[in-house]
């Protein structure tokens, strides 16, 4: 009978979760503060130097780098190892990329690589330069996923690449966000703290003020820098670069050379936004963009109306675009398997302390083999000088194993010598094994005379580098000689001029810059909404008309106002209404406003609500008076008015304050059943717009209104479904009475 294990459900689910999250913590998101790679970018830049693809070689398939990478190192999707490649290649979001790719490996416009079947890559100078000395044994070598092969725990980077390159990664409940750095400047700042441990942040700052994107761009909070480095947290506010040029027919453009960083790779996107805000009439100063970017860098071009002010529109498109965007620093990675938040002279001070260590692993292994060369040339320098007696050795043995102990060991039993005199200074010799198998492999052009001058030439250098190899592991201060002097080659190879500004700028207030002019908004039965200018409107016959049942004169600058059944009252900005030729069908309300499926009671201009007083009827009977300046606001839905359970408005009428002071006007409404109610307006009291209203009309269970207008003294017939009520025959009664049941005619 098995063994029944019994766990209780919820300790194993935490256990669970928590192996997970550690999981892709450490061996998926986040990357080792030493060589600043995640393990999927330190096995595909291992794959790649096991196949042999350093930057002087030709390129290979990368279908063959991700299988080899998925196969031997990580077993995980191929796409997300394709992805991870694809990334290394870019040089618009690595200051050093660790790939050179061939074939289309995507574009920062947003294009997407093509399929790994089709491209081909090898490892950059950069991504050569991270493997370098992998040989010498200077990190620690682990058992990959099935213990078939062999992979570094870590790669003996000799660039500080995770401030070079920056990273982005997203583990559970946590992420990691560091941007990159200029590699000039991030080598001068360790050279710093190399030179004086315990500098300040501030002095760090003056070698490295702050990123430096591959987009260039502009960091418009340089005050806030300080304290991001001191956290390791904050915020970034990066703009794109701009420029004012003038164009054609007395415009101005402006042209935009850089983007943000956080738009790297999606600069596409961007030039949509810019025309999405001039299609939809949000910026009414932009005549047109234009993508005019090219190979020899990125030129957005927006084109200004005549006569407006640049300077507010960029303060607009600032605010409501990615012209101006944040990054958000999170100076996360991993160390001794745990995440750690850096901050800036905490990540120098990790990387220098992982130097020390590479470089103290690295010149023991040159030491251990110097010595190791010295004892070989010693060895045969000593030989030179008996080389007779070790040829009658050779001669007078039977095997090559005899030969070597008489070399080693001085045995000379068995051996035939020419004299006594030759097996007695045999007997003196006592090389060491090492000297012995390379003498017995020596050729005999070693003793040309030439040669014996150069063993004794490589003799005397070996023992001035094991002098010096030893000194510099003897002092710290030797070893950061030796450390510094890399680092200033790496400059040398990678130096370039800083791309990011950083400046202080405050976010301006955009003013909305519009020219204001009539325009009249028609709205068909089905509810496709369209704007015409007034000239257009002007030379409209009546019959294209006749298809809009609701036509509204207004200005471009004012709000079109509908109201609902549901009680609702929705605003659209004049200048959001698309403006169309009469022909064109327009958009449906619905998409400007979002009502869904509610049904439109009425339509009209806020201009002209807030001068005057609304009357309202509901399918209940509730009737009210509210003032139209009870509606200003700057919200695109209010509730309009109060409804109960199952109500509904069943219209919304526009009065002047004429007419409801006048004393003259009349309510009428009429119900499902048939009965008719007249009384006069002034008996109903202005009310708030958030009130239910009176009951206008006592109705029974079943009935409700269907029919309800505001009457003046001229009117005598109302219209409900094409029907003709007489006004005359029905009896005036008191307000809330039930009213008459008329007759329609």
């Amino acid at each position: 009978m098995e063994n029944i294990i019994q766990i209780d459900f919820a300790d194993e689910m935490k256990n669970a979760y928590r192996d997970y999250a550690m999981s892709v913590i450490i061996s998926r998101a986040l990357p080792d503060v030493r060589d600043g790679l995640k393990p999927v970018q330190r096995r595909i830049l291992y794959a790649m130097s096991e196949l042999g693809l350093s930057p002087d070689k030709p390129h290979r398939k990368s279908a063959r780098i991700v299988g080899d990478t998925m196969g031997k190192y990580h077993p995980h999707g191929d796409s997300s190892i394709y992805d991870a490649l694809v990334h290394m290649t870019e040089d618009y979001s690595l200051s050093i990329p660790l790939v050179d790719g061939h074939g289309n490996f995507g574009s920062i416009d947003g294009d997407s690589a093509a399929a790994m079947r089709y491209t081909e890559a090898r490892l950059s100078i950069g991504g050569k330069l991270m493997l370098e000395n992998l040989e010498k044994g200077l990190v620690e070598f682990l058992p990959n996923f099935d213990e078939s092969e062999k992979e570094p725990s870590v790669l003996p980077s000799m660039m500080p690449n995770l401030l070079i390159n920056g990273t982005t990664g997203i583990a559970v409940g946590m992420a990691t966000n560091i941007p990159p750095h200029n590699p000039s400047e991030v080598i001068d700042g360790v050279i710093a703290y190399m030179d004086r441990p315990g500098i300040s942040t501030e002095k760090l700052m003056e070698y490295i003020p702050g990123p430096d994107f591959p987009t260039g761009g502009i960091i418009v909070n340089e005050e806030d820098m300080r304290s991001i480095y001191e956290t390791g947290e904050g915020k970034i506010k990066i703009r794109g670069k701009v420029d004012i040029e003038k164009g054609d027919n007395g415009r101005q453009n402006i042209i935009i050379s850089e983007i943000p960083y956080t738009v790297s790779g999606n600069k596409t996107k961007l030039v949509e936004s810019f025309s999405a805000l001039m299609k939809d009439k949000v910026f009414d100063e932009i005549y047109d963009v234009r993508d005019e970017s090219s190979k020899e860098g990125i030129r957005i071009v927006i084109e200004v109306k005549k006569d407006r002010n640049i300077e507010n529109l960029l303060n607009g498109l600032y605010k409501k675009t990615a012209l101006e965007d944040t990054y958000s620093v999170n100076l996360l990675a991993v160390k001794n398997q745990q995440p750690i938040t850096f901050h800036l002279k905490s990540l120098i001070e990790e990387f220098v302390a992982f130097q020390e260590e590479l470089y103290t692993k690295e010149y023991e292994h040159l030491l251990q083999k110097a010595k190791q060369r010295v004892e070989i040339v010693e060895g045969l320098i000593r030989a030179t000088d008996v080389i007779d007696l070790i040829i009658e050795i050779l001669r007078g043995s039977s095997s090559v194993k005899q030969a070597k102990n008489c070399l080693i060991f001085g045995e000379t039993a068995e051996i035939k010598f020419k004299s006594k005199d030759s097996e007695k200074q045999a007997k003196t010799l006592n090389f060491s094994e090492r000297q012995a198998d390379a003498i017995l492999a020596m050729q005999l052009s070693k003793l040309i005379g030439l040669e014996i001058i150069k063993l004794h030439e490589e003799n005397d250098t070996l023992l001035a580098n094991i002098a010096e190899y030893q000194n510099i592991l003897s002092s710290t201060k030797e070893l950061h000689k030796v450390i510094k002097g890399r680092l200033r080659e790496f400059k040398k190879l990678f130096s370039a001029p800083r791309k990011t500004m950083l400046t202080t700028a405050t976010q301006q207030t955009y003013v909305e810059e519009i020219k204001e002019e009539d325009m009249y908004v028609l709205i068909d039965r089905f509810g496709y909404t369209k704007s015409l200018d007034a000239a257009t409107y002007g030379r409209a016959n009546e019959e294209a008309l006749k298809d809009y049942p609701h036509i509204v004169s207004m200005k471009n600058t004012d709000k079109l106002c509908v109201f609902t059944a549901d009680g609702n009252m929705h605003q659209v900005k004049g200048m959001a209404i698309p403006r169309c030729k009469l022909k064109d069908k327009g958009v449906l309300i619905h998409t400007l406003c979002k009502l869904d499926n509610d049904e439109v009671v009425q339509y009209i201009s806020f201009e002209e609500l807030f001068e005057s007083m609304l009357f309202f009827i509901t399918k209940k009977g509730f009737v009210k008076l509210v003032s139209g300046t009870e509606f200003e606001t700057n919200r695109s839905t209010i509730a309009a008015t109060k409804l109960e359970k199952e109500d509904h408005v069943l219209s919304v009428k526009f009065l002047s304050s004429h007419e409801v002071l006048s004393g003259d006007r009349r309510v009428f409404l009429h119900t499902k059943e048939g009965y008719s109610l007249v009384f006069d307006l002034e008996e109903v009291s202005e009310l708030k717009r958030a009130s239910r209203g009176v009951k206008g009309i006592t109705l029974g269970a079943e009935d409700s209104i269907v029919c309800g207008a505001v009457l003046a003294p001229e009117d005598e017939i109302v219209r409900y479904r094409n029907k003709k009520l007489n006004v005359k025959k029905v009896r005036k009664t008191r307000r809330c009475a039930k009213g008459t049941k008329t007759k329609l005619t």
